[in-house]
């Protein structure tokens, strides 16, 4: 009989308390054993701290122990659990997600190499996200099952939500830096496929993450996401990689073109207006005739490359996804342009935000100029 190796299933939390119950009997309800949990509450002030205490059994069949930090960040506290495990293998998960009771089993099956060259350091599985009828949730569920879709068996990427680590392999690396701002799992595993080792993607690894309704929420996300990838972009540009492409990017790079068709848009506009107040008297004809010749072939152009954008391509697959099960309408379409607009805002300010990181040698990055 093959000995199974001890599995130590992590979790972080700040300000979950309304998950914590449901998370937590999600972790414990695993048929995979050996089993050991870990907890880190990182400076929550929302009564989390007190609801995972609740929690604590160090002598259950599935131990779990409930560790506390100040407000440190993810990355502090994936490294405390990492460090504090007892297993070979470290999962980890997020306290917004609800894996199947099979995730951990199927993801230990994977775990034996295929090939003589693999050396499997990390197997991750598949988030579904949630929808509650909002355009929000509707696209990013649609646009995280697209993402999935398209994965190899190995990847680059081992997501926050539903993976596990070899513990000695993670820890060789230095395991989750506690300076990284955001996108932590991204770090961890190109530092992992830099030292030769393989990321495996176990599809049927299941868990589902409670619906992004919040317009607020999602798009804060969405600039962390685009401020953390000029750190990786910097540090792990693609002539240094090695193994396969980044394959998590989605919907972004379209998304980023956004803002700047419709500033071109709004500019192609300033000559017709500096004309109209610079003409004198108001001829409707001369006003009809710049703006058939200098504006509207061209904003047209430009609207036309927007909804290209929107309906066709990757991007497209999400705008129709979220309607699909909505009505088609004005509005409907309407919200969507606005959130996708938006989206494109909250991305370039978020590229911005990391430019300045890397200037200052801030939040993970490397400084310009050593003093």
């Amino acid at each position: 009989m093959i000995e199974r190796p001890l599995v130590t299933l992590t979790v972080c939390v700040r300000n979950g308390a309304s998950w914590v119950d449901g998370c937590l009997t999600a972790l414990k309800a695993q048929t995979y054993r050996p089993l050991e949990i870990i907890a880190v509450d990182d400076g929550s002030s929302d009564g989390s701290k007190d609801l995972l205490l609740a929690w604590h059994d160090e002598e259950a069949e599935v131990p779990i122990r409930i560790l506390t930090q100040p407000a440190e960040g993810l990355s502090a506290g994936r490294q405390l659990a990492t460090e504090e495990a007892k297993g070979e293998w470290v999962a980890i998960t997020d306290i917004d997600v609800r894996p199947e009771q099979d995730w951990i089993e199927t993801m230990v099956a994977e775990i034996k190499p295929i090939a003589e060259e693999e050396s499997v350091v990390a197997v991750t599985g598949r988030t579904v996200f949630g929808h509650a009828g909002d355009v929000v949730s509707r696209v990013r569920s649609v646009e995280i099952a697209r993402k999935y879709r398209a994965r190899p068996r190995k990847t680059s990427l081992a997501n926050g939500p539903c993976s596990m680590f070899h513990r000695g392999s993670l820890l060789e690396i230095g395991g989750f830096n506690p300076e990284w701002y955001h996108a932590e799992d991204m770090e961890v595993s190109l530092r992992l496929i830099g030292a030769g080792g393989t990321i495996v993607y176990a599809p049927t690894a299941v868990v589902h993450h409670v619906p992004e309704i919040e317009r607020k929420r999602f798009l804060g996300k969405r600039r962390r996401d685009a401020r953390a990838h000029v750190r990786i972009m910097r540090h792990f540009p693609r002539r240094k990689r090695i193994g396969p492409g980044l394959d998590f990017i989605g919907s972004s790079t379209l998304v980023l073109t956004i803002l700047p068709l419709w500033i071109s848009a709004l500019v192609s506009g300033l000559p017709f207006a500096f004309k109209a107040m610079t003409m004198g008297e108001w001829s409707l004809e001369s006003v009809e005739q710049w703006w058939q010749t200098k504006m509207l072939i061209g904003t047209l152009a430009l609207m036309l490359v927007h909804e290209v954008i929107l309906w066709r391509g990757p991007l497209g697959e999400v705008n129709r996804g979220a309607l699909r099960e909505g009505k088609i309408n004005v509005m409907a379409i309407w919200r969507i342009r606005r959130l996708t607009f938006r989206w494109s805002i909250a991305l370039w300010q978020g590229l911005m935000l990391g430019m300045v990181d890397a200037i200052k040698g801030k939040n993970g990055h490397r400084a310009f100029f050593k003093k």
